[in-house]
């Protein structure tokens, strides 16, 4: 039984990679070797400009239609190059056989060209439904004119009637929560905080018509100019739910392709990303962040953490197939708002759990795949390299789970006929059933923690160990990874 090529998603970038223009370019040049390394999918960071030029990481959006193209915001380029540049490194990964997933940010907007007065109402940090003032003029930073672009692509002007709120008062130099007269925080959002709408800068009004259709022409836009195969979505829980289940299925009715999507819901409760699958029609799929937080647990507590628990919650446990798994990002890095970084140790681990088993579609983050030089953090290395040539060559077949010891964890797939062991604590053994199919076949560990060789019996089963501490990956001698 033949089975189709395993999917892996790269995540292209970490918070602190050099502004020097470069990303583009090196991802053109390294396509091929990214394919060839056993990655299907690449996913790029925002490529419009930002409110810090060519210093910004791309959260912080100005202008949606310059994708390094016009000279704003004190450069032509992005932190990642230029417009040319980046359709050139899509153009290399479509002629390696590789996805491109676009970063797309759409909740707000920073780096207005001139402020505007406006009545507005400040609201509780804590619960934005509830005032704490009465209405007031503030100047605030909404007009956005984009004069660097002269209306190529676009005339749409933004101004305050296209925002809900703003988190400064120029007027007085105060940093607050300012509700706009006539304007109400979205619904469908998260609930944290009364009504998580608001995150940062000019916070975009989704119950306006005339803004949801200047973002659908966009998307139009951005789709038939790069020619993506997909989105990341940013910040989709500030969002109401029905914007990006209609933009969704009018960019696949106006491109004809699937448009693989994934968004990021920051959440550690799996049911709240149940809840907004249902709300967008299962439209998209989802990060899965509470297996993240599990990862994370688990490298923290070591001999304490009940590895047969490590599903336990997550939405690769309970909607496989709208799950994205990923063992860090740039969000959960050291140094940022997220932070959760999974100890080095575990790494293999996460990597082994999201890699070699069926449920989920697993993201490799660039600071594992490469290293993070900001924080000395050396690249996972090896172990991850010969995790990925697994997963694109042997991880297939039916799954035997032997989720049976608090310290130690293990699996099988039968097509090759390959056994996995993940020691949190301890040497351990398993017996585990790889296939009659794989009878008097020898077996090594193709991570090289084990030494020996194992012989499956005539039952199928072999008496696969893992050391201490360490990841195996058993398959049959002759494999080559």
């Amino acid at each position: 039984m033949g089975y189709a090529k395993n999917g892996t998603m790269l995540q292209c970038f970490e918070w602190y990679l050099p502004c020097d223009g470069s990303l583009w370019r090196r991802i053109a040049e390294d396509a091929g070797k990214l394919a060839d390394a056993g990655f299907t999918s690449l996913w790029l960071p925002p490529a419009t400009k930002g409110a810090f030029g060519n210093q910004g990481v791309g959260y912080a959006v100005y202008d949606l239609y310059d994708l390094g193209e016009f000279d704003q915001k004190g450069s032509v380029a992005t932190k990642y190059g230029t417009c040319a540049e980046y359709l050139k490194a899509i153009e290399a990964c479509h002629t390696a056989g590789l996805g491109v997933y676009a970063d797309i940010v759409l909740d707000h907007k920073i780096g207005a060209d001139e402020p505007e007065i406006i009545k507005a109402e400040e609201c509780q940090t804590c619960n934005r439904e509830l005032p704490v003032s009465g209405e007031e003029e503030i100047r605030a930073w909404t007009r956005f004119d984009f004069p660097g672009r002269h209306g190529k692509y676009s005339d749409f002007t933004w101004d305050s009637t296209c925002f809900d709120g703003v988190d400064w008062d120029d007027s007085r130099k105060k940093s607050a929560i300012y509700l706009f007269q006539g304007h109400n925080w979205n619904n469908d959002v998260n609930t944290e905080n009364g009504n998580y709408d608001y995150l940062m800068g000019a916070d975009i009004d989704f119950d306006s018509e005339k803004v949801t259709q200047e973002l659908t022409k966009w998307g139009m836009w951005y789709a038939d100019r790069t020619h993506v195969d997909g989105f990341r979505l940013d910040a989709v829980k500030h969002i109401k739910a029905d914007f990006y289940r209609d933009w969704l299925s009018r960019m696949r009715e106006h491109t004809g392709k699937d448009l693989f999507t994934v968004g990021e819901y920051w959440n550690p409760g799996v049911s709240q990303l149940e809840d907004y699958l249902r709300l967008v029609n299962g439209e998209m799929s989802l990060f899965d962040v509470p297996l993240h937080y599990n990862f994370k647990a688990a490298s923290d507590d070591g001999y304490n953490y009940d590895m047969r628990n490590i599903f336990r919650g997550t939405l690769t446990a309970e909607n496989p197939t709208h799950a994205v798994t990923f063992a860090d990002n740039h969000d959960t890095q050291p140094g940022q708002a997220l932070c959760s970084f999974v100890q080095g140790w575990f790494k293999p681990h996460a990597y082994a759990l999201i890699l070699l088993r069926e449920a989920g579609y697993p993201c490799v983050f660039c600071g594992d795949w490469q290293g993070i030089a900001h924080d000395g953090i050396p690249a996972v290395g090896t172990q991850l390299e010969k995790l990925l040539a697994i997963r694109a060559k042997y991880a297939y077949g039916a799954q035997h789970d032997y989720f049976d010891d608090c310290h130690c964890i293990g699996w099988t797939r039968e097509e090759y006929g390959m056994a996995v062991l993940l020691s949190a604590h301890g040497d351990s053994d398993k017996k585990m059933y790889v296939g009659r199919q794989h009878a008097g076949r020898v077996y090594t560990d193709a991570l090289g923690n084990a030494q020996g060789e194992v012989t499956v019996d005539s039952d199928g089963n072999g008496l696969f160990y893992v050391k201490d501490g360490t990841v195996s990956v058993w398959l049959q001698k002759q494999a080559a990874v």
